[in-house]
């Protein structure tokens, strides 16, 4: 890539305010920077799943104590007498 100089730089600002206008420049810049403030969200998002999940993934044993069991230990046992199935007492 050639290097820009000062007026090449000011050649392309020039044919930018040709195409789009006055106006409607600093709605394009503002546009542009919500765009890129979503988009460095989204990943900062994405990068703190995967230390999470590695994270998880280092704490938790990768092999199954005793291969086909059901493993039961994270439900609680149930202590109310409420009635799930939504029928009506009669």
């Amino acid at each position: 890539m050639p290097n820009l100089s000062g007026a090449h730089l000011v050649i392309i600002l020039v044919i930018i305010l040709l195409l789009f206008g006055a106006p409607r420049l600093p709605k394009l810049a503002r546009s542009l920077g919500e765009s890129m403030r979503i988009f460095r969200g989204e990943v900062r998002t994405m990068n703190d799943e995967v230390k999470d999940s590695k994270t998880k993934s280092a704490d938790t044993p990768a092999v199954d104590p005793q291969p086909g069991t059901v493993d039961n230990t994270s439900q609680a046992p149930r202590t109310d007498d409420t009635d799930t199935t939504g029928a009506s007492p009669r």
